[in-house]
């Protein structure tokens, strides 16, 4: 499995792409943005003004919040030319508390996730700060800092009710996942997107672009409770899970196309969407 190292490429912005869809193009409608949009469009407006305009709106947000990073320091975003040469990333983060932001929509999912899932990106930033105190920064990040990183750049919330669901998606299960069990979704099953490179991917969808999904267990009751009490739930369920849990690795993750989740493209209305052997693989159900 390749794993998303994009943070790496601050250090050598010529490996990023520059044709990318810049921040006018976001639609906001979009099931994979809606959740997003309330925060997203007032920062939007401000990144269309100007790089500083985009940090004022997010400092602005980070100061009223109160969040802290995974070492108890106050969030807040600086120019990507404000941090110091040769520093990690990640330990910067978390002894500053200050988060490198470059004027563009990578950057932009970034910071927009301290505020969706506060709990969890702090907990991300704590391990991975551990892990480089114990490791240091070399070629290779080894297993838990690799699964960290795929979560907060390409992580799917699948919340669950349902343990068959569970098990389909686990098992490569499509038919009954998205096909027979589709009236579920929405009713014992949901996403949240999570990882902000998967969210800069979802900028341009295409049929194969997959998520890795944390699979989180939740009541019945959960289902009926509002947009904001499910995302602190979450929240603070799954970033206990990062915290608590020793050996992460990236095989705790489920693969999950993303356009294949019911009522989020047109096309998979049709059950034949989900025929493309390419994309719905069957995976370790023959291993």
């Amino acid at each position: 499995m390749q794993l998303l190292h994009s943070h790496d490429a601050r250090q050598n912005p010529a490996a990023r792409e520059t044709t990318q869809p810049g921040f006018a193009a976001i639609d906001w409608s979009k099931p994979w943005f809606a959740p997003f949009a309330v925060r997203g469009q007032r920062w939007q407006q401000a990144a269309l003004t100007s790089y500083a305009a985009l940090l004022t709106a997010m400092n602005a947000d980070a100061s009223a919040m109160r969040q802290t990073t995974g070492r108890g320091q106050r969030l807040a975003f600086i120019a990507q030319d404000d941090l110091p040469p040769g520093a990690a990333y990640e330990a910067h983060i978390a002894s500053t508390g200050c988060v490198p932001t470059r004027h563009d929509l990578h950057d932009f999912f970034n910071g927009s996730m301290w505020f969706a899932f506060p709990r969890i990106k702090a907990a991300l930033n704590a391990r991975q700060s551990v892990a480089i105190d114990v490791l240091g920064v070399g070629p290779t990040r080894g297993d838990v800092r690799d699964a960290l990183t795929l979560f907060d750049e390409n992580a799917l919330l699948f919340a669950c009710a349902d343990p068959a669901l569970s098990a389909a998606l686990r098992g490569f299960d499509w038919h009954t996942l998205l096909v027979a069990g589709r009236a579920a979704w929405g009713a014992s099953c949901e996403v949240r997107c999570f990882g902000h490179a998967l969210l800069e991917k979802l900028m341009t969808p295409f049929k194969a672009c997959t998520g890795h999904a944390w699979i989180v267990d939740v009541p019945c009751a959960y289902f009926g409770w509002d947009a904001a009490a499910r995302d602190a739930w979450l929240d603070q369920l799954v970033s206990a899970a990062l915290l608590d849990t020793e050996a992460l690795t990236s095989r705790m993750f489920a693969p999950l196309p993303v356009l294949g989740i019911p009522g989020w493209w047109p096309e998979n209305e049709s059950p034949a969407f989900y025929d493309d052997a390419s994309v719905f693989r069957a995976g370790r159900r023959q291993r």
